[in-house]
């Protein structure tokens, strides 16, 4: 799997990392949602066992590997110029227009 990005969204995503050390995980979450889930990126501290790792440019993705069905082969990641989102998107579809980034680095501390 491959994960396209440009230089604002490299910009953006260094930005959510904030200087801190943590991997980026694009997945559908299915919590409190009564449909198939919303595309969300979350900042994690550490990879689970079921993630496959993507890297990109400087920065490490992760999919979950029963997720991973659900992509095509290469994604492109944009970050909204205008709203603080991101757009998903591949040659053959559109994943979602309003991808939000979800820090849990120090919730999953505590």
């Amino acid at each position: 799997m491959n994960i396209l990005i440009d230089s604002y969204t490299d910009e953006k995503l260094a930005q959510s990392l904030a200087g801190r050390p943590g991997f980026f995980k694009l997945f559908y979450d299915t919590e409190d949602c009564g449909c198939n889930g919303v595309l969300a990126i979350e900042i994690l501290e550490q990879p689970l066992d079921t993630d496959i790792k993507v890297t990109v440019e400087k920065f490490t993705f992760l999919i979950d590997r029963q997720q991973e069905s659900l992509f095509d082969n290469v994604l492109k990641l944009e970050a909204d110029r205008a709203y603080p989102s991101f757009k998903v998107s591949s040659d053959s579809a559109w994943y979602s227009t309003n991808v939000r980034i979800r820090d849990t680095r120090d919730s999953a501390a505590k």
